[in-house]
């Protein structure tokens, strides 16, 4: 353990791991020798049948959607490469999307990784790849020149390295209490163009609330909040617009009160006592399906609306969680809930969690975990960006991941010293960014070919939408 040696001794450890990892050997993009397509299929068991092809239809739309929706097939390229041996809970699917701007229990506004569905114990390189390769892959799929790709994919790895030996010097409960806000984004950021967006995103956060969705996904019928259908993103799951069948109509909001009861019991009872306290005044209204994200669609996911004795709403997300595609690539050992095993995780690395975060056992041996829907969160608009703004952007993740890492591990000192000045991983990292571009390029082309053969289903939003009239 960290704790029992001394920091020259972990110093040490630190620049021994060259010997077992040379910072050079960070461009392997590992076992490319596989079909994505049969992966992906893998990786599509035990989902909605009905909404695979969407799930397909929304990763066809270009190579960066591709990237989004395809962690399985990084993780599974990425075991049989060369790593430092210093692991512990990552985030697994640390692409640029998956990081953003939302409110802590404190009502601060922060930037923190925002998704942890692959969250398991592995190689912190292998979060810290994937960030990079989404970088240039965004970018060439942005038309960004491969010269201004590299500048930007080295600025997140330079940022990585610089924040890690920061935080090597940090006490535990320094690191422990360190948060990226807003405020200090604002400060970090180089121009003052990236300082307005800042601003700007700031303020848009602030108008997403739990009050400003209810009108815009639900009316007011007969007493109560009901959520209008919107299919495929939204829809009830018995109602006319269901795309589950009869064999899950115990999700909806008279089977709550029933099967789902004991479920969400369970879940009340992994909060803190307070939060116990604050989720009694609140009255169930209504159960919605709703779809989301790119690689999450087909799994199970419930949104919840809740109102309080004021009319005040809260709108809870009740997510499937499912095996880790990390875990599936770098066993370290039996995970008896996968519920638990997000929110876990997520309190680990993230700053500070969502304050309705808990886990729960739902029918079929389902396991869930709750968060809420929507508390001031907002992503990067990321095509909007020109290059200035896309580099600051990937500084920025950086320093979330390097802040997120050095909290998780405890090992920021042994880390520090493994990178160094940080030019040498930087250059491999961008070397492997391109290359991992270009093989996600030739996925992509595969993937395109099964789903145009009939190999693959894959539909649009817009496709499927037109089959109801709500």
């Amino acid at each position: 353990m960290p704790s029992d040696l001394t920091l020259d001794q972990r110093k040490a450890a630190g620049k021994l791991a060259r010997e077992r990892a040379p910072r050079s050997k960070q461009s392997d993009i590992g076992n490319v020798d596989r079909d994505p397509v049969a992966l992906l299929r893998q990786n599509s068991a035990g989902r909605v049948d009905a909404l695979v092809p969407l799930r397909y239809g929304r990763m066809s739309v270009s190579p960066f959607t591709f990237y989004r929706g395809s962690a399985v097939l990084q993780a599974h390229d990425l075991a049989r490469t060369t790593t430092t041996g210093f692991t512990f809970p990552i985030c697994g699917d640390a692409h640029l999307m998956n990081f953003g701007g939302f409110a802590t229990p404190e009502r601060q506004l922060v930037f923190d990784l925002n998704d942890f569905d692959e969250v398991a114990p592995g190689p912190w390189e292998w979060d810290l790849k994937r960030l990079a390769a989404s970088f240039a892959i965004a970018g060439e799929h942005m038309s960004v020149d491969r010269g201004t790709i590299r500048d930007i994919v080295t600025s997140a790895v330079i940022e990585y390295g610089k924040r890690m030996q920061e935080y090597a010097g940090y006490s535990a409960l320094d690191l422990w209490h360190e948060i990226v806000t807003f405020d200090r984004m604002t400060e970090a950021a180089v121009t003052s163009e990236g300082r307005r967006l800042i601003r700007k995103t700031a303020e848009k956060a602030a108008g997403r609330s739990h009050e400003a969705m209810l009108e815009k996904i639900a009316v007011f019928e007969d007493g109560r909040w009901v959520i209008q259908d919107a299919p495929p993103a939204l829809f009830h799951p018995a109602g006319p617009n269901s795309l589950l069948g009869n064999a899950h109509a115990w999700s909806n909001t008279q089977a709550w009160k029933g099967k789902l009861a004991q479920a969400f019991n369970e879940y009340v009872g992994t909060l803190p006592v307070d939060r116990r306290a604050l989720i009694d005044q609140f009255q169930l209204q209504d159960i919605a399906f709703k779809v989301v994200g790119v690689g999450s669609v087909g799994t199970f996911c419930l949104v919840m609306l809740f109102v309080d004795a004021h009319g005040k709403p809260l709108f809870l997300q009740v997510k499937e969680a499912r095996e880790s595609v990390i875990a599936r690539y770098f066993p370290t050992g039996k995970v008896h809930h996968q519920g638990l095993r997000v929110v876990a995780g997520q309190r680990l690395l993230q700053a500070a969690s969502d304050a309705f975060l808990g886990w729960t056992t739902g029918p079929n041996g389902r396991h869930f975990y709750f968060r809420q829907l929507r508390d001031m969160k907002v992503s990067a608009e990321v095509e909007r960006m020109n290059d200035t703004i896309l580099q600051g952007y990937a500084r920025i993740c950086g320093w979330a991941l390097a802040r997120a890492h050095a909290k998780s591990g405890g090992l920021a000192v042994e880390i520090s010293a493994y990178i160094g000045d940080g030019k040498r991983l930087a250059d491999a990292m961008t070397d492997y960014a391109l290359a991992y571009a270009t093989q996600n390029q030739k996925d992509y082309e595969a993937f395109i070919k099964a789903c145009r053969s009939g190999k693959l289903a894959a539909r649009s939003d817009e496709d499927m939408a037109a089959d109801f009239r709500v």
